[in-house]
């Protein structure tokens, strides 16, 4: 696998707006060429036979069952509001008032 370069570093900076002094640049390149070897490394062991995955542990999501319950009425709901106003709560307006 090619080594990135020291420019090619200061270019993906560039391209990712961190504005990198020299110094971090002779330092990040090595770095991030061990990452990429890592990554090829991976690559390499994971065949066309291991399926891709997102978790290592198979995991399931847990639902409850939807159950219909009764609930109350526009009648109900209402009878404790302050102010209604043709079967809906009604608040005052605080958009458009200058």
């Amino acid at each position: 696998m090619p080594e990135l370069t020291r420019d090619e570093v200061r270019h993906l900076a560039d391209l990712a707006r961190i504005d990198l002094s020299d110094a971090e640049l002779d330092h990040l390149a090595p770095q991030l060429n061990v990452i990429l070897e890592a990554v090829a490394s991976i690559q390499g062991v994971a065949g066309d036979d291991v399926p891709a995955t997102s978790h290592p542990i198979p995991m399931t999501n847990v639902f409850r069952e939807d159950v219909v319950t009764p609930g109350l009425t526009a009648e109900q709901a209402l009878a404790m509001a302050p102010a209604a106003e043709e079967q809906r709560f009604s608040v005052p307006r605080i958009l458009g008032e200058e």
